[in-house]
């Protein structure tokens, strides 16, 4: 019998995909952090209008290792980071899968200004030639790299501005076509302090309480990474969670439980500050794959 030739083609880029993985892994222990791991099935994920989990026998899926990795900072660990996988229903497309590898890391004490620090030290450890190539443009990665609000933003590359667009339901359609692929184009771009409703978990900004502590990171147009500093407040969350759940119910969504334990616990967090990071874009980005199926050994197709 013929082997998959298909399959076999994938080789070189996932020992390429194993490197960086196990470079990520060398990275955050040389930076003083714990590794750890988390169940994937949980019995609640933090409800977001736009995220729908996956069931799995009574209880979800976990379309992000947070809740458990802020319960673990709650009780007192150190600094933590995480390589898992989550899952997100009916996401597909060439930087989508329904099952992907995240990293997601927590700073203790810190706010999103150090994962900004964070992140340029590891993407420049991962390309320790201080660049990457991308559709034939090159972006430096010599930091300090570009730092943008999303007022900012509307304001250089969209037709409309962020007001025009959050009062019109078009923010996400607005920030997709004009704004996404203008970034990250020549230095990685910080894309920061959103404003606070488009933030479930995330602080408003002591400066200025319309907007919430929050970044993504985009490279060459690619969204890599969503961050922010914590919100420690249980009122606040449980408020939060309550507004999230109801924009899912007025879409027809299917209800989720509350992650109690998760707010019982919240009120012994400190100030603290988490990123989850795409690894299956971050490989794309530093091989010059085009699609995600490229760096993945097996998609739902091919099962």
């Amino acid at each position: 019998m013929e082997p998959n030739w298909a399959l076999a083609r994938k080789r070189p880029l996932l020992e390429k995909r194993a490197r960086i993985v196990q470079s990520i892994r060398a990275h955050f222990v040389r930076e003083g952090f714990l590794e750890v791991e988390t169940p994937l099935r949980i019995p609640a994920n933090a409800p977001e209008a736009h995220i729908d989990a996956v069931p799995a026998d009574g209880w979800y899926l976990q379309t992000s290792p947070e809740l458990c990795m802020k319960r673990l900072l709650a009780a007192g660990c150190p600094n933590l980071f995480q390589v898992c996988r989550v899952w997100r229903g009916g996401e597909r497309g060439v930087r989508h899968l329904p099952e992907f590898t995240m990293l997601e890391w927590y700073r203790a004490e810190a706010d999103y200004r150090s994962l900004m620090d964070d992140c340029e030290r590891l993407i420049r450890a991962l390309a320790p030639e201080g660049r990457i190539v991308r559709e034939g443009e090159t972006i430096d990665l010599t930091p300090p790299w570009e730092r943008l609000t999303v007022a900012e933003a509307f304001t250089l590359y969209a037709p409309v501005s962020l007001e025009a667009a959050m009062e019109a339901g078009r923010f996400d359609e607005v920030i997709a076509l004009h704004v996404e692929p203008r970034l990250g184009r020549t230095k990685p771009t910080f894309l920061c302090d959103y404003p606070a409703e488009l933030a479930a978990l995330a602080r408003r900004s002591p400066g200025d309480p319309t907007v919430a502590e929050r970044f993504e990171l985009y490279i060459a147009g690619v969204e890599l990474a969503n961050a922010f500093s914590e919100l420690t407040d249980p009122h606040e969350q449980r408020e939060r969670f309550a507004r999230e759940e109801a924009v899912r119910r007025a879409a027809g969504k299917a209800p989720y439980p509350s992650p109690a334990k998760f707010l019982d616990e919240l009120a012994s967090l400190c100030e603290a500050a988490g990123i989850a990071l795409g690894v299956d874009r971050l490989v794309m980005l530093l091989t010059g794959a085009e699609t995600i199926e490229e760096v993945s050994a097996f998609t739902p197709e091919d099962l």
